[in-house]
């Protein structure tokens, strides 16, 4: 475990999807980061889930997306950040007041960090005042894993072995990264591809 672990708030567009959504949860349980969230974070998770299980024909959509939010949960129990809504006066310049729940929850819990594949919508002039960044998740991910290559690595491939509907190979694990879109991730791991 790293003494200097930093709390990073995870906002839903970077969890809807299960690789990243894996590959975060990944490393914040080999405790490379403080994982947090907050219940309207994962009450817009499970409805982006559930929209994109409809969209590939799932039956069940709904529940495979509770299952997945009743996964999380309790993987994460100490992730909830709640009783930040005093915290909302203080996010009223977000370009999307829709979003001002993230940052109050981020503010509250005093993470370094915001992710969110959103970044227009957290800007640096209104977050760097609040000593908050916003990191892609594709970013954040791929120094995360630059900390510790060999311990992400190791742990990556134990995320790459839970998979078995279907199973992945480390090469089509970076296929399908590549794919969705963390491309740096892909960079970072790509050398280490033996290992996966």
């Amino acid at each position: 475990m790293f003494a200097n672990r930093f709390t990073a708030l995870v906002d839903a567009c970077c969890l809807a999807g299960t690789l990243k959504r894996n590959l975060l949860l990944t490393l914040a349980e080999s405790d490379f980061f403080r994982l947090r969230w907050s219940q309207a974070i994962l009450d817009e998770t499970e409805r982006a889930i559930e929209r994109i299980l409809v969209g590939r024909g799932v039956v069940d959509a709904a529940g495979r997306a509770r299952r997945a939010r009743d996964a999380m949960e309790t993987a994460f129990e100490e992730a909830d950040v709640g009783d930040y809504q005093s915290m909302l006066c203080a996010c009223d310049t977000l370009p999307d007041p829709g979003d001002a729940h993230v940052l109050a929850a981020a503010l509250k819990t005093r993470a370094a960090i915001i992710v969110t594949d959103n970044l227009k919508d957290f800007p640096a002039d209104i977050l760097a005042p609040l000593n908050l960044e916003a990191r892609s998740a594709d970013d954040f991910i791929a120094d995360t894993i630059a900390l510790d290559p060999g311990r992400a690595v190791a742990a990556v491939r134990k995320m790459r072995e839970r998979f078995k509907r279907p199973e992945k190979t480390a090469e089509v694990l970076l296929l399908d990264m590549e794919a969705e879109g963390p491309t740096e991730t892909v960079d970072v791991l790509r050398p280490h591809a033996a290992s996966l």
